[in-house]
């Protein structure tokens, strides 16, 4: 409520706007949408308000007129409610619902909030805190801000040592809530992560990470736009995101990201296999189908960005052939005289200047062939000369080299080459789901990552993965010589990626080849370590009820909950030890749980002298 306030002392200093402790809503949202000179200078001399309510365009100062109608018309900043939008989900258009607009965005409960989204076991059932964008700007800005990390370890083939030093050019790995980490992140690698590939949990109520069921969907998107927004800032300008999904969210997954990234940069959906139950079987009639296949929707950073075209490699090689080159379809505009053929009817495959060039390209060909050796010309000779003519003259493509020819039976025909390769489309279903390295539940085949890493990326570039799980992004493209971000908020013990990671190293032959070698960086998100043990305390059921008092006055607390409301001594008492954590849990401020860099020799935080080193290193590459 600190905004609230403090915009509330500026109105005050105007009558029209304020009178004995009262805003007149109305008044200062009309005045706020015509734009009234009064109202604008008011807010102009303000540090805070300029900051929150105003823009800079090329010079120019913009007033969020929309923005600031929502602050001030919001009931006091509806302490029950923290949106717009309560318990909806829809396709909206200014404000209406589809089926009364036509311009579309996503809405959905809390879209103006930011979702923490604890991941940690201890997290999984607790209601999770909004944090409204409009209201608490304040503890928004500071939940963002870059924060000190601890844990440092580099792995490599002699093993797990101290971080000596640290380079833009290091992988790593990062434990710790993935929206935090994010935005530390964009102190260092903003505009220049060239691909972002995340296997996000999807809401199915069978992943370890649950949210309250009453706004499932709602928290789910709100969890995902929080960070996919952040990612983007992380993108570089020629950059891909790979989002891989099921079907549940898919849909409303698509109109968030072409909210986010804008429906130009929507490129595909692809669709990979997945694992599927024979449990139907033994049913007549079923609710409805397995899906067999989970979709990845790919964007972009920029519009003008173009994909590299993406071929598979075959296992053996088709045999070449030679194409009638008439077709029955009558384009009039497609007929012209070839080999003193010129049709009354259908067609040629080409058009003219195409056919006239691959015609003396065939002729290139035999000229060469007959330079070369003199021997009989056939079908097994051209395809022999053909590859040895495109490589002599660095020619890459069979596209750059068509042939056209008079057939035996005088009919022109056109070349089609041997074949190594297929033209890949939005199906892959052609890769398997096995493949496993590690016994992670939910892991996913190393073949895929590689299709997608080799495909957009180069060597070098930088990967980001922030649902890392058990690894399979950053071990991928640890083995294709590829700079990675990992970034995961839960323990997966015997599963966890730096396990992962290490055997890659050792050369351990696991997923795809790899020899070995190699290096990486860990790091942990650091707590606030009193607070932990604040909070040990007081969930011992022995402990006095003033404990709880003087924790609560001496602890910063959610800028949303009223103690008065929430809870008194007397019932935290009767409370159980685990109802006591998850509350206390629930009221705390997260911003006390992380200590930010700019307060690194804060003596209260105790941050010993390595990690004060090593943070410096990181946050100054």
């Amino acid at each position: 409520m600190q905004l609230y306030n403090h915009i509330k002392s500026i109105l005050e200093q105007n009558e029209d706007f304020y009178k004995d402790g009262k805003i007149f809503k109305n008044k200062v949202v009309e005045a706020a949408l015509k734009l009234d000179p009064t109202i604008l200078s008011l807010l102009l001399k303000d540090k805070t308000a300029k900051k929150t309510f105003f823009q800079e365009v090329e010079g120019i100062l913009v007033f969020d007129k929309v923005k600031f109608q929502k602050f001030v018309s919001n009931k006091e900043f509806l302490p029950d409610s923290f949106t717009a939008f309560k318990n909806k989900i829809g396709l909206t258009a200014n404000g209406e619902y589809l089926t009364e607009a036509k311009e579309v965005v996503l809405d959905f409960p809390f879209k103006d909030c930011v979702l923490e989204g604890g991941q940690t076991k201890e997290d999984q059932k607790r209601q999770e805190i909004f944090w409204n964008e409009t209201l608490a700007p304040d503890e928004i800005d500071r939940m963002f801000e870059p924060k000190v990390l601890t844990d440092w370890k580099r792995y490599d083939n002699a093993g797990i040592h101290k971080v000596k030093s640290i380079t833009k050019r290091d992988n790593f790995i990062i434990k710790g809530n993935n929206l935090i980490t994010l935005h530390s992140l964009k102190a260092i690698f903003k505009g220049v992560v060239k691909l972002i590939y995340i296997d996000p949990p999807y809401n199915t109520g069978e992943d370890s990470f649950r949210y309250n069921d009453n706004f499932n969907h709602s928290t789910w998107l709100t969890f995902m736009k929080n960070r996919i927004e952040v990612a983007r800032e992380l993108m570089a300008s020629d950059g891909f995101i790979f989002i891989q999904i099921d079907n549940k969210e898919e849909a409303y997954l698509k109109v968030l990201c072409d909210n986010i990234f804008g429906s130009e940069n929507y490129r595909n959906t692809i669709i990979t296999k997945k694992g599927t139950k024979s449990l139907q079987k033994q049913f007549k009639t079923i609710k409805k189908l397995n899906a067999g296949f989970d979709s990845i929707l790919l964007y972009s950073k920029n519009e003008s960005t173009q994909l590299p075209v993406l071929f598979k490699q075959l296992s053996e090689e088709t045999a070449s052939s030679w194409n009638n080159h008439w077709r029955g379809t009558d384009r009039p505009t497609m007929r012209y005289e070839i080999f003193g053929i010129h049709p009354s009817s259908g067609q040629w495959r080409w058009e003219k200047k195409r056919t006239l060039k691959a015609i003396k390209n065939f002729e290139i060909l035999i000229e060469f062939i007959k330079q070369k050796n003199n021997v009989e010309i056939s079908n097994e000779v051209i395809d022999e000369f053909y590859e040895e003519y495109l490589q002599l003259h660095n020619i890459s493509e069979a596209s750059e080299f068509e042939m056209v020819r008079l057939s035996k039976n005088n009919k022109p025909e056109h070349y089609i080459p041997p074949q190594n390769k297929i033209l890949l489309s939005e199906n892959w279903m052609d890769l398997s789901v096995a493949g496993r390295v590690t016994n992670f539940e939910h892991e996913k085949n190393e073949e895929i990552l590689k299709r997608i890493i080799e495909w957009v990326t180069v060597e070098g570039d930088l990967v980001l993965d922030f649902f890392l799980g058990s690894g399979t992004t950053a071990a991928v493209a640890h083995k294709l010589n590829r700079q990675y971000i990992g970034i995961e908020q839960m323990n997966y013990d015997k599963t966890d990626s730096t396990v992962r990671l290490s055997d890659a190293i050792a050369g351990v032959k696991k997923g795809i080849p790899f020899k070995g070698g190699g290096s990486f960086i860990s790091a942990s998100l650091k707590n606030d370590s009193s607070i932990e043990k604040e909070i040990d305390k007081l969930v011992d059921a022995s402990i006095c009820c003033n404990d709880f008092e003087n924790f609560i006055r001496k602890t910063k607390i959610k800028y949303n909950i009223q103690l008065d409301k929430t809870i008194d001594k007397q019932e935290f008492a009767s409370l159980s030890s685990v109802e006591r954590r998850a509350l206390l849990l629930d009221i705390i401020d997260p911003n006390i749980y992380y200590i930010p860099f700019a307060e690194i020799d804060d003596e209260d935080y105790s941050i010993d002298m390595e990690d004060k080193k090593n943070n410096h290193l990181f946050y100054n590459l």
